[in-house]
């Protein structure tokens, strides 16, 4: 299914750092396992995108799931109406990412993991936990897992997960799933609730604090005025911003904001 789709590149977001389970196949053809379904979708031209996938799939799950009903046009617009010149090359370098619609529990997961970890080591190792504890799925013979839910994690014991590189995120993952699955947590309250009530009860659970606090409202609740701060936006903001930046500014939007500060010093900043 071929769309037109403007600020929008394949590439871009699978390398943005917000999600560990879509990967290169070849070429510009990547495959994206979210919410029990595999597709591969390919970048045909700078405004041309090929999703692999019927048309009731693309418009009940992926359309939402790439987010292709925001306007990310007017977030750049908002970008080259200031005199900032580090967020222009920013956008000019990333503005195909998207904020992608993840799945609340798998990103909470995702982001525990993430802490102190290589993308490629967080990708092995979500991978490895969805073929222990996943369910295995063929689609037009493309074999895929999907990813567990708390109540099977929760099931486990820590001997369980070992031999999955979770290290000290092993007791994290496992009290996180317990929490959940027993109702202590209930998710869907928490999608419910503003940015700083998600953050405060999110913050509640085990090896959650704030900045993962932050990535889950981005990433996995498209709370998209959050403002993650790992290093590398940390770095942006004490070599271009004398140590602050006013969030005030691109109020509404700062999520974006954030990733495309985060693509363009990950893949251009030379000290």
């Amino acid at each position: 299914m071929i769309k037109n789709i403007v600020h929008f590149n394949v590439q871009q977001i699978a390398d943005s750092g917000q999600c560990f389970r879509m990967n290169n196949i070849g070429n510009d053809t990547y495959s994206v396992v979210a919410y029990n379904k595999y597709l591969e979708i390919e970048q045909l031209d700078k405004n041309q995108v090929d999703f692999k996938c019927n048309n009731e799939d693309f418009e009940t799950l992926w359309a939402d799931y790439f987010d292709l009903n925001y306007d990310y046009g007017n977030v750049v617009h908002s970008i080259h109406s200031n005199d900032d010149t580090f967020l222009k090359k920013a956008v000019e370098y990333g503005e195909g990412i998207r904020i992608l619609k993840q799945d609340l529990w798998e990103t909470i997961v995702s982001f525990i993991i993430s802490q102190r970890k290589s993308i490629p080591a967080i990708k092995s190792t979500i991978e490895k936990l969805c073929q222990k504890f996943g369910e295995k799925k063929i689609f037009e013979g493309k074999v895929y897992y999907t990813f567990p839910s708390p109540q099977v994690i929760a099931e486990q014991s820590m001997e369980d997960l070992q031999g999955l590189a979770l290290g000290y995120r092993d007791k994290y993952i496992l009290n996180t799933a317990k929490t959940i699955a027993n109702g202590t947590i209930n998710l869907e309250n928490i999608k419910q609730m503003s940015y700083d009530e998600a953050i405060l009860e999110l913050k509640n659970l085990s090896g959650v604090g704030e900045k993962v606090a932050n990535c889950v409202a981005l990433y996995g609740m498209h709370k998209i005025d959050a403002f993650p701060i790992d290093v590398w936006i940390k770095r942006v903001v004490d070599t271009y911003y004398g140590g602050f930046f006013d969030t005030n500014i691109y109020k509404g939007f700062n999520g974006i904001i954030q990733q495309y500060m985060f693509y363009y010093m990950k893949n251009s900043y030379k000290p």
